[in-house]
């Protein structure tokens, strides 16, 4: 046994309390215990003698003992036989109290919460601009209507298991260097369910679930976009012994759309124009989601230039403002042409040769016999 003061194996003043001791050895269990320290000497000692100082101070008997009679005790043998009567604290606090002791240990045949269930869902563009409902078909297990859960034949029910009283778990003590230990494990009986189905049910064969194709209605927001996800509750998987059930999440998968891309809550598209329209201007047909609708360009449009149409985009999720409809016009250069018409654009050629529209490609040129000598 050790010599050193027990006050100061644990590093507390004499008058700690039962929370300083605590807490003084959890710290320093936790750093030399053997578990965490596999083929340390030195460590395995040091645990030793704070379970040794611990145990003599956490009990007020014990320790009034040593106050008064140091080390000896009262009958001058010391203070051997004792077990780590604090090992259920440390173990509490490494593994969450499963496995040590019967104070705080969980519950195998707890309610359990059912798991989630995850389901894809690919939309159309337009669907995803102004909402829709989907019904969809989820493949999921559900309670047995004949047993209503129990697993057992109508007019029986499941009795508790012999072999753990109906806890789930057995016990059973271990003695060691370090004390004794209580170590569980799952019932063989039961397999931790605490209860034994004598007559299964024959709908489910004492599953208590069975598998089921349920229909169910999904309403789409408008607005909703690519990989957002629609939560719902309730609709997952049902939980284990009276736990709630998991939810459903649909993940969205928006189709491309044609003419239109999306960019948050704003429209893109490109619309082709003829020379005559970017030079003369022009009411143009413009596509949106809701159908087409005029809209001028001016004379003298440049191929590229972008024209924005306010309140033409996708809806605001939980709101009625709309995004804008941005459309890019495109000169389309007319191919395969007559002789006259080659003609008569070389004729416009030289005749416009001096319009002011020509100074950024005099400009152009200029740049380049500056850059290139040519």
């Amino acid at each position: 046994m050790s010599k050193r003061d027990y006050y100061e194996i644990l590093g507390v003043d004499r008058n700690a309390s039962e929370d300083d001791l605590k807490r003084a050895y959890r710290r320093l269990a936790k750093k030399y215990h053997p578990d965490l320290n596999p083929g340390d000497a030195e460590a395995e000692a040091k645990f030793k003698e704070i379970n040794e100082a611990y145990n003599v101070l956490i009990n007020p008997e014990t320790r009034a003992q040593y106050d008064r009679f140091g080390h000896e005790g009262p009958t001058g043998q010391g203070f051997g036989g004792f077990d780590f009567g604090g090992i259920d604290d440390i173990f509490d606090m490494f593994f969450g109290g499963t496995g040590f002791g019967t104070g705080s240990r969980y519950r195998r045949n707890a309610p359990t919460r059912g798991a989630d269930i995850r389901y894809d869902l690919d939309i159309s563009f337009e669907d995803a601009a102004f909402g829709t409902k989907k019904e969809i078909e989820v493949v999921r297990m559900e309670i047995c209507s004949d047993c209503n859960g129990t697993g057992a034949k109508k007019g029986t029910q499941p009795v508790t298991c012999p072999v753990c009283n109906g806890e789930g778990e057995v016990s059973y003590a271990q003695n060691t260097a370090f004390g004794r230990f209580v170590n569980v494990r799952t019932c063989d009986r039961c397999n931790g369910e605490g209860t034994i189905i004598e007559e299964p049910c024959r709908r489910c064969h004492g599953r208590k679930k069975v598998r089921r194709t349920r229909k169910i209605s999904i309403n789409i927001p408008a607005g909703i976009d690519n990989g957002q996800v629609i939560t719902l509750r309730g609709e997952g998987q049902p939980g284990e012994r009276g736990g709630p059930p998991g939810d459903l999440y649909v993940y969205i998968t928006v189709l491309p759309h044609k003419i239109f891309k999306r960019q948050g809550y704003d429209l893109y598209c490109d619309i082709p124009i003829t020379f005559g329209q970017a030079a003369l201007g022009a009411e143009l047909q413009v596509p949106t989601l809701e159908g087409t609708v005029k809209y001028r360009i001016p004379e003298g449009t440049q191929t590229g230039t972008v024209f924005r149409l306010r309140n033409k985009g996708i809806t605001r999720l939980r709101s009625n403002l709309k995004g804008d409809l941005y459309v890019r016009v495109n000169i389309e250069v007319p191919k395969q042409l007559t002789e006259r018409q080659k003609e008569l654009i070389r004729q416009f050629e030289e005749e416009t040769k001096d319009l002011q529209y020509n100074e950024e490609r005099k400009s152009f040129f200029d740049k380049m016999k500056d850059a290139f000598g040519v």
